[in-house]
């Protein structure tokens, strides 16, 4: 599937920002050019030499925090959505083959918690156990559950009333052999997409939370943490939100394009559209020689 995704265009841009991004996480403190946390004399300077992208209100350098924020909300946006991944995939798939008081009580959780208002739901959690990264991220991951339980259900159902399963079944094949064999590569494609796009709904729902000092804490740095601070400033600074703006909203535009590359490459149609793309690049290799 990578290999399908990087033939296209598209996919080799979407896949080099995300991981542009990987990188920010492994090493975006040790590239900071200052202490995010050292403040200084140069009070919401503008973009000069020394300050490339300026400093906050309290003579901050907003490169070194862009950069230092990067891994808080680039891995909680992860986070989310293996916590997604996890809490509503296995039971959609388990719902399938667990009886019916399983698929019962399962699909009354899940309209319970497509009810539920998203960000009030998660203020009032975090409220009670605490105002912590850690329990706003599980609160957040289980709220995407629903999304990955329906997509795991759909798919496993349509595998499961298909001829060669239910042969298996005749033949006494176990449930968690059929799993195994025939559910998961079915069930991979759809659950790769709802996990790329839950990415970008997970790094918006972090900026969210630290924009409301929800998680993380002031003076720690992040990205929503500082859209807020520097909205406070837009007289002095009116430039100032579009610097942790900008990187939330390509990235969570490369998750949602690897989604939509995701679903165009599982089906006949991808595998026509990836093998149009390297005749092309075929093509323009030869005219260049």
């Amino acid at each position: 599937m990578f290999r399908n995704i990087w033939a296209i265009r598209s996919g080799r841009l979407a896949i080099l920002i995300i991981g542009i991004a990987v990188l920010l996480v492994a090493l975006g403190p040790l590239l900071a050019p200052y202490d995010p946390l050292e403040g200084s004399e140069l009070v919401l300077s503008g973009p000069s030499f020394q300050h490339p992208l300026g400093t906050d209100y309290l003579g901050r350098d907003s490169l070194s925090r862009l950069l230092a924020g990067a891994p808080l909300s680039i891995a909680s946006a992860v986070q989310v959505g293996v916590i997604g991944l996890v809490v509503g995939a296995v039971p959609g798939v388990l719902s399938v083959y667990s009886g019916r008081f399983f698929e019962w009580v399962t699909l009354r959780l899940i309209d319970t918690l497509i009810a539920l208002p998203f960000l009030v739901f998660a203020v009032a959690v975090t409220a009670l156990l605490g105002n912590a990264l850690t329990q706003a991220m599980i609160v957040v991951g289980v709220l995407t559950a629903p999304a990955f339980y329906r997509v795991a259900r759909a798919s496993t159902l349509a595998v499961a009333n298909s001829p060669y399963v239910e042969a298996a079944q005749l033949a006494g094949a176990d449930v968690s052999w059929i799993v195994r064999k025939h559910v998961t590569g079915k069930v991979f494609p759809p659950l790769a997409i709802t996990l790329a796009s839950t990415l970008g709904i997970g790094l918006i729902a972090v900026a969210a939370l630290s924009f409301l000092g929800i998680g993380v804490q002031p003076p720690a740095p992040t990205w929503g943490g500082m859209l807020a601070s520097d909205l406070k400033y837009l007289t002095f600074r009116p430039f100032a939100p579009l610097i942790p703006s900008i990187p939330i909203i390509v990235l969570v535009w490369a998750f949602n394009l690897l989604a939509d590359l995701i679903r165009d490459v599982s089906g006949e149609s991808g595998r026509r559209l990836v093998a149009r793309s390297r005749r092309r690049r075929g093509l323009t290799s030869k005219q260049g020689v």
